[in-house]
């Protein structure tokens, strides 16, 4: 019960600030070229308070009376929010305010405030990105896990523990950016070219042939079992040493890869922690591979003791996290970079969801979105920012689709009517504005489908 009210507490948060951002960037712009705001609403329904601020100042005309000023409601269903703009399509306006209604305004001006609000969602998770840099990213490196037999990963070579370095021409020192490069590579051509770092030391490319099972691999949660082996293993990589500690006094270093103790082998990390927690005191000889050379050191490990037990100790972790971590300035470009591959990948997913080509089982709802949004919320502050920017991007692009009701369509109206000199008629926008609804309802239905298919299996 916790985690539900975890989850629908985090997604009405999430909701929230990402509508509103994105609903203000529409008030921005509109105040800034001259439009009149008749009101800019945190949330829907009632207002639990209000108040009005100024008129604007690009809205005065001499000879006439100031305009009423906007009105700013904190509503009571805290789901977004919406901008009202005085608009004559919508009533009668004073003849005193007609150059501030939407409709009498300079298209380009319009356009631009239609824009805005997705412009505002993107602008949103570079922002977060450039926080996630700021206060670092702890991430997994792109080791390789097990390895399938038969699989499309073992016959292109890929071997277990090995560590991805590249992805096509992407560098890859995380698992998310392995991961977003292999979708990357996989929606371009279907081939999957890598360059992989084994045990040994040794560099060499493999690539994987998908061609023709995109739609396959890209249902939720068939990517790693389509191609063949799993992600984020632990490899028997020394990492921090303790000071002091047993490992530091044998002349362990962080990166030594343990190849040999007590005369067994180090096949995984798991392995290696299993044999030194079964040996408290014990002195044994170990091999390990540094600069591409074996070295062979005497470990005396030491002891730690847990709940009445005594377990063998040697201060030393896994060499499995990297963390990204920049200064101010230089997290600016990355912000950016990171906010355009996401939205680039976005897009290529999306169309080709809609040749047949990637599964649309992809498209999540708000259960899935609440489920996320609660996981998020537990994993800490790189999370949460991830996450914000991941949902932050898919709404701008959402809203930036030629559906009739959403802000891409709102934008081909104005460009319609730009081309042919008149607003479109009457009967025009309410036939759009049925496509729209059908259109916002067949992808809601997929949506909600795929979320109970995911919560009932």
């Amino acid at each position: 019960m916790i985690d539900v009210i975890l989850a629908i507490a985090a997604f009405i948060v999430t909701i929230g600030i990402l509508v509103s951002f994105h609903e203000y960037g529409h008030f921005a712009v509109a105040r800034a070229l001259g439009f009149k705001v008749l009101r800019f609403s945190v949330g829907f329904g009632k207002p639990l308070y209000r108040w009005q601020g100024r008129a604007p100042a690009a809205a005065a005309v001499a000879g006439t009376p100031a305009p009423e000023p906007t009105e700013y409601w904190i509503s009571n269903i805290p789901l977004g929010g919406y901008v009202k703009l005085l608009d004559e399509r919508e009533g009668p306006v004073p003849a005193a305010e007609r150059h501030m209604a939407f409709n009498r305004r300079p298209i380009p001006h319009r356009i631009a405030v239609l824009a805005a609000g997705p412009g505002f969602n993107f602008i949103f998770a570079i922002m977060a990105y450039w926080l996630m840099f700021v206060t670092g990213v702890p991430s997994l490196k792109a080791f390789v896990g097990d390895v399938t037999p038969g699989s499309t990963a073992a016959e292109a070579g890929l071997a277990d523990y090995d560590e991805i370095l590249a992805v096509g021409n992407q560098p890859t020192p995380t698992w998310e950016a392995a991961t977003l490069a292999i979708l990357d590579e996989l929606l371009r051509d279907g081939r999957i070219d890598m360059t992989v770092e084994g045990a040994d030391g040794r560099a060499r490319a493999v690539e994987l042939d998908v061609r023709g099972r995109e739609a396959e691999l890209t249902e939720p949660e068939s990517l790693w079992d389509g191609l063949g082996f799993t992600p984020g293993a632990l490899p028997p990589v020394i990492g921090e040493v303790t000071p002091g500690g047993p490992a530091e006094s044998a002349g362990l270093l962080r990166g030594d890869r343990l190849l040999q103790a007590g005369g067994e082998p180090m096949d995984n990390w798991a392995t290696w922690v299993e044999f030194i927690r079964a040996r408290p005191d014990e002195t044994v000889s170990v091999i390990v591979q540094r600069d591409g050379r074996e070295r062979r050191l005497t470990l005396a490990i030491g002891n730690v003791e847990q709940d009445g037990q005594v377990f063998g100790r040697i201060g030393a972790g896994a060499d499995l996290y990297v963390e990204q971590r920049y200064g101010a300035l230089e997290s600016i470009p990355r912000g950016f970079a990171r906010t355009w591959e996401m939205s680039a990948l976005t897009v290529r997913m999306l169309g080709r969801m809609v040749v047949g080509d990637v599964s649309v089982r992809n498209i999540s709802g708000p259960l899935t979105i609440a489920a996320f949004a609660g996981d998020s919320a537990r994993a800490g502050l790189a999370a949460i920012l991830s996450f914000l920017a991941i949902v932050s991007i898919s709404l701008g692009i959402l809203n930036l689709l030629p559906v009739p009701l959403l802000d891409g369509g709102q934008i081909v109206y104005q460009v319609v009517e730009w081309v042919k000199g008149s607003p479109l008629s009457e009967r025009s926008m309410l036939v759009g504005q049925q496509v729209g609804l059908a259109m916002l309802f067949v992808l809601m239905s997929f949506a909600f489908y795929n979320d109970l298919a995911r919560i009932f299996g």
